[in-house]
């Protein structure tokens, strides 16, 4: 059946961000929003199956092939403490690296890592200590970096977005997801859902978009996906901010890259250095023997 714009899905399958980083989908419950722009396109794939929602959703975040699919993003980290203007911080800049593992069922296993380098505001360069603006100390500034490998990852499926190491403890609800397209772009709107007993404040609202005539194209089986992104999260450890409140203010921009190798140089040689086991999602041969 064709779709167009004003012909939406809705999401109604709660799940978790995949790794914390910027890239990762964390699909919550969203009301749906009218297409916005002067001309509606068109979407052929019939997008309330939620088989389709899932095929088009491992398109778009990763890949229907088995293979390595890494995300380059950057942006900047305000600090917001009471009704004050937000404080620029610092910027950032990352990679994410997916795995998306085919599973019994039409099932798939999303796993990878995050990692996150922290550049100064002014010369742009990498920070490793930071004057802390709210309590005047020095800070060490550590590279953000955490993920999972089989196991410790999501399973997709037209059943939602479960942790893999819950698939009992969440129940299975039809994946459906918010999908608006508009001229040669279309987009899907998601938010984060954390798991329970996650300090607050935490708050992710991501856009991510793809060319339509590719989203369109079934043989495109990677897409070209670029996203824009906003989160709300505590203050960082490294700050020693102790109970002073507030919080921190990302926001990041960023695409899929065809390799790592695409990534800058100065922060490929960097991650080379003091993180090489964060350049490749690739699990081990026996992984999922």
């Amino acid at each position: 059946m064709k779709r167009s714009a004003d012909q939406r899905t809705v999401l109604n399958r709660r799940n978790f961000l995949a790794f914390g980083g910027l890239a990762g989908l964390g699909v919550g419950q969203l009301a749906a929003m009218p297409p916005i722009g002067p001309a509606a396109a068109r979407i052929d794939a019939d997008l309330s199956d939620p088989e389709e929602n899932l095929r088009n959703l491992v398109r778009v975040t990763a890949s229907l092939d088995t293979e390595e699919v890494p995300w380059w993003f950057n942006g900047i980290i305000y600090g917001m403490v009471g009704e004050g203007e937000p404080k620029p911080l610092f910027h950032f800049e990352g990679l994410e690296i997916y795995w998306m593992q085919p599973l019994s069922g039409g099932a798939y296993e999303l796993t990878g890592g995050t990692l996150s380098f922290f550049r100064d505001l002014d010369s742009g360069d990498f920070l490793y200590d930071f004057k802390n603006p709210y309590t005047g100390e020095i800070n060490r500034v550590p590279p953000a970096a955490q993920g999972g490998g089989p196991g410790r990852g999501f399973n997709y499926s037209a059943d939602g977005i479960r942790a893999s190491w819950r698939l009992d403890d969440i129940p299975a609800q039809p994946l459906l997801l918010e999908w608006h397209a508009v001229r040669d772009t279309v987009w899907l709107h998601n938010r984060t859902a954390y798991p329970p007993g996650t300090p607050p404040p935490r708050e992710q609202r991501q856009t991510m978009f793809v060319p339509i005539a590719e989203f369109n194209d079934p043989w495109v089986r990677n897409l070209p996906t670029i996203f824009s992104s906003t989160v709300i999260q505590p203050w960082f450890r490294w700050m020693d901010m102790g109970d002073r409140p507030g919080h921190t203010i990302w926001h990041a921009g960023g695409s899929k890259i065809r390799s790592i190798d695409e990534l800058p140089s100065d922060f490929l040689d960097r991650a080379r250095s003091e993180n090489p086991e964060r350049l490749t999602a690739k699990p081990s041969a026996d992984a999922y023997s």
